[in-house]
């Protein structure tokens, strides 16, 4: 009793307490923190984000914070980029003592720290995934729909040679989003030119890089950029108003996220909507409610909540312009 109230900071007399201390420092005792949490009945949610400059990351936190003021669970929020190896983080807050674990994109997409919460019994939900696991829950949208529809919206505008930025290829939403439009051009009869296709890592800094690529001489210019997130997107815009070019009457751009860049930016951007708060606000519906039922002595069921996309429809995009190149041929 007097080490637990050392511990927990109650007044003990002054010899007492300091011959505690040195006993926990000789012992290199570690309180369990796990365990005082379950005693207190509280539900603590554990929130790791990836990219502190991205431009979702407030609207992710502001849903999730909403949510946990709802159903009364705390939130422990923990930066991944804190740490030298990401599943660090997951490992940081399972010592803290969280009863489950929201992981974003890479890591909702890591075996390794799916692993590791399920031997730990934390459970966790993948956010953002395109690669949803059968023994966690997830909320996400369908990646592969929203760039199939927005392939074809360029298509519909009359556009033929379409290029594509590739997003983070450790993100499962980057390569379903690639196969989408991949899948919308077969299907529209038309080739992809290798050229056009080019490697981002969804930061603004690498669209710049794209941008320059696509827009320079080195290769023939797109009529219209598709690219995988809003970030580059802007990047790519910024490059082609810095070159003398007009959007969209001389190169259409399109993003996807529908992140706050997307209607502040001027002309503002065509992309596919994902409700990032209002899915973060399931995220952590569902892990309250799982953890939940568990503490109840029930069998809570794994969910994959597919959340709607919406195609906004903005000023970066408009229909091809006699001038613009035509090089695209028929498949075979």
């Amino acid at each position: 009793m007097t080490v637990s109230r050392v511990v927990n900071g109650t007044k003990v007399r002054e010899p007492l307490r300091l011959k505690v201390e040195a006993a926990i420092r000789a012992l290199n005792y570690v309180p369990n923190v796990a365990a005082r949490v379950a005693r207190s009945g509280s539900t603590r949610i554990g929130i790791l984000f990836n990219n502190p400059r991205s431009s979702n990351l407030g609207d992710f936190l502001m849903g999730a914070f909403q949510q946990s003021g709802r159903d009364g669970s705390q939130l422990v929020v923990e930066p991944v980029a804190a740490h030298p190896n990401a599943v660090d983080a997951v490992r940081k807050l399972l010592d803290l003592g969280v009863d489950g674990m929201i992981l974003p994109p890479p890591l909702c997409d890591s075996l390794e720290a799916l692993d590791l919460l399920w031997q730990a019994d934390i459970p966790a939900l993948s956010f953002a995934t395109a690669d949803p696991r059968s023994h966690s829950s997830a909320v996400l949208i369908d990646d592969f729909e929203g760039a199939r529809a927005m392939t074809r919206h360029l298509l519909h505008l009359g556009h033929r040679d379409i290029a594509f930025v590739r997003g983070n290829p450790k993100h499962s939403p980057a390569l379903r989003r690639e196969e989408g439009f991949r899948a919308a051009m077969a299907q529209a009869g038309l080739q992809v030119r290798a050229e056009w296709v080019v490697q981002g890592d969804f930061t603004y800094r690498s669209g710049l890089d794209v941008g320059r690529h696509l827009l320079g001489d080195a290769i023939p210019r797109p009529s219209a950029i598709f690219s995988s997130n809003d970030d580059m997107a802007a990047a790519i815009m910024a490059i082609a108003l810095g070159a003398g070019l007009r959007v969209p009457a001389d190169i259409s751009i399109a993003g996807f996220d529908d992140t706050p860049i997307a209607s502040l930016m001027w002309p503002q951007l065509t992309t596919v909507h994902q409700p990032i708060g209002d899915m973060a606000g399931i995220a952590v519906e569902i892990l309250s409610d799982f953890i939940r039922d568990r503490r109840n002595g029930g069998t809570p069921a794994v969910r994959h909540h597919v959340a709607t996309f919406t195609l906004r429809e903005r000023e970066s995009t408009g229909p091809l312009q006699a001038a613009a190149p035509t090089t695209t041929g028929k498949t075979a």
